[in-house]
């Protein structure tokens, strides 16, 4: 965890919300010198803090409308901190909550050191990786509709498979299969739907790779270089690493990316786990599906598994596979190197 320890003369919590946001302003002494809402405006925002604008910062809890703020505080040369939301209701949360006590709380929390911070993506990077996240929805919606034929299928136990159906020369024919007419209609829904999805996302993929090798081309042919990661799992992990250098360790990445548990311990005693859901969601998906890819044709690999599987059973041998994955991108992008299966699997 990183907390913001700068001094400054002026200090600047915000509760924000998508119509108005709740300014608190301390001096260095910890007096209030401003505690009021306004209405969610640049224009309101700036002639606001102008009194103050020598030398203040300003911090947000991180939320889905932090961008513009970031943005403007960027463009006017304005410190910005954006507060991470879980450690943050860790350390202020009380009995009572309400948009004035939470902005005077993450301003407390800024000028006291103690305002824990989440990484504010970049604006050059940021709109491209929403995409992609955006890609990744589509397909886990038409993935939804794939599952839901195949267990239609398996409802009327129909004596043969459908095979892969996300093939579209392998659709054709399936409504007929089934005989009552209510369940075709239900079946021809779903095939509509994805075929409305398939151009999407397809679309989508090309202009999202465009603009991958403009951004870090050299990043992205290094992610392809492993085994099982194509066009689309190097995109994700590009995208959500925005730049490796803001990881101090190979620890810290590999905790971000939610591949290592965190252990609860006092006294000498352990008390299992916590902290599942801080981390990058994206990039666990991403290597998890990177460590069952890996294998795909790969004998070398395969093996090595099994000797997992037999220590530690199937389940955490494919977890202890997608950490080891983390580690090696992480060593990857750091020393602009390939990957040599060799000397990842210890050959």
């Amino acid at each position: 965890m990183r907390f913001y320890t700068k001094q400054h003369k002026f200090y600047c919590g915000i509760d924000l919300h998508a119509k108005k946001m709740y300014l608190c302003i301390l001096d260095e002494a910890g007096e209030v010198r401003l505690h009021r809402n306004i209405k969610t405006d640049r224009e309101v925002f700036l002639k606001v803090i102008e009194p103050y604008q020598e030398d203040v910062v300003v911090a947000v809890e991180c939320m889905f409308t932090w961008y513009w703020i970031a943005d403007l505080c960027t463009a006017e040369g304005i410190p910005f901190v954006l507060g991470h939301a879980l450690y943050m209701k860790a350390i202020h949360g009380g009995k009572a909550k309400n948009d004035k006590i939470d902005s005077h709380k993450i301003a407390v929390l800024l000028k006291g050191g103690m305002m824990p911070m989440a990484y504010t993506y970049p604006a050059t990077m940021r709109a491209t990786r929403d995409l992609l996240r955006r890609r990744n929805h589509l397909m886990r919606k038409r993935a939804e509709l794939y599952a839901h034929i195949q267990n239609t299928r398996s409802q009327y136990n129909l004596p043969d498979t459908l095979g892969c159906i996300a093939k579209p020369q392998n659709r054709n024919g399936i409504v007929e299969r089934f005989e009552d007419p209510s369940v075709q209609k239900m079946i021809n829904a779903d095939l509509a739907v994805i075929e409305a999805y398939d151009p999407i996302i397809a679309k989508m993929e090309r202009d999202i790779i465009s603009m991958a090798n403009h951004h870090d081309p050299v990043a992205y042919a290094l992610l392809k270089s492993i085994p099982g990661i194509g066009r689309i799992l190097g995109l994700v992990i590009l995208y959500e690493i925005e730049t490796i250098k803001r990881f101090p360790s190979v620890q810290d990445f590999v905790s971000y990316s939610r591949l290592v548990k965190c252990s609860k311990e006092s006294n000498g005693k352990k008390s299992g786990t916590s902290g599942k859901k801080i981390g990058n969601a994206h990039l666990k998906w991403a290597f998890s599906e990177a460590a069952v890819l890996f294998l795909k044709g790969n004998d070398p690999g395969k093996r090595y598994l099994d000797r997992l599987t037999n220590k530690h059973g199937k389940g955490k041998a494919l977890s202890i596979l997608a950490h080891k994955l983390g580690r090696a991108v992480y060593f990857m992008l750091k020393q602009k190197k390939p990957f040599d299966q060799d000397t990842f699997l210890g050959l």
